[in-house]
């Protein structure tokens, strides 16, 4: 199942607080090699872009969807490719990812390869949602536990790899990290009803289920899913509190 743009950017504002949030970590230096790990549609990047002075910037995404909508966006210190993050390669003074790593497994290998590739002080700046204890993200995962979802998933479940912020600043500090700022933040989202809830994880969470699901099943499990939702929010509006994990380093020299 391909990403949704339009699905994605209906909560554009409330996506963007956290990337705001990121740049006050920004080291803002002049001449800088800059990749940007998932870039979706391109805005957010274009705006990192435009503060990093004589810069060259690539921003990557696995979704052609997406990417239509970012190449739009290229000029002259900008461009966008298609890639997956488990594939990139080469030296960057900066790796930025903005809500993108938690769809990478396997953080322990991931954040020692993403310093290796950090030229000598180089700057890594993530965040990564923290959500999954959400009732929301709950809620899909227990319909997926479900038949007839998980025998025609083979029996597959969404291990989410996100680690706790100790450990990330462990890894960190052992792969050659320092001036380390870590912080685990709750964005407190007042959404209309429960519908919006929906709308907010069908246009993330519920991607990966429905793409190992055949065809049939699709609607019964969406439906599913949002019919759960409106049991736990009946009226709104309501809170929906969104815990992210933001974190930089410099590569030690």
């Amino acid at each position: 199942m391909p990403w949704n743009p339009n699905t994605y950017q209906k909560f554009k504002q409330q996506r963007a607080e956290p990337f705001n949030d990121l740049l006050e970590l920004i080291n803002i230096r002049s001449g800088l090699k800059v990749i940007d790990l998932g870039c979706g549609t391109g805005e957010l990047t274009a705006q990192l872009a435009d503060i990093l002075p004589n810069s060259q910037m690539i921003g990557i995404d696995s979704s052609t969807e997406m990417l239509e909508k970012a190449s739009k966006l290229t000029k002259v210190n900008l461009r966008f490719e298609l890639e997956k993050i488990e594939a990139i390669s080469g030296l960057w003074d900066m790796i930025f990812s903005n809500a993108a790593l938690h769809w990478v497994d396997d953080h322990y290998t991931l954040i020692p390869k993403l310093m290796s590739m950090l030229n000598p002080g180089g700057q890594l700046v993530v965040q990564v949602p923290s959500n999954h204890r959400n009732r929301a993200q709950e809620t899909i995962k227990e319909v997926a536990a479900e038949e007839p979802f998980h025998k025609a998933m083979g029996s597959w479940k969404w291990e989410f790899p996100v680690l706790p912020i100790d450990v990330y600043a462990e890894i960190i500090y052992l792969n050659g990290g320092q001036d380390i700022e870590i912080s685990d933040k709750v964005y407190p989202h007042i959404l209309d009803n429960a519908d919006e809830v929906y709308e907010w994880v069908s246009g993330t969470t519920i991607i990966p289920y429905i793409e190992r699901l055949p065809e049939y099943l699709h609607e019964m499990f969406k439906n599913e899913c949002r019919m759960r939702i409106r049991a736990i929010w009946k009226k709104g509006p309501l809170i929906f509190p969104f815990r992210r994990i933001l974190f930089s380093a410099l590569k030690r020299f």
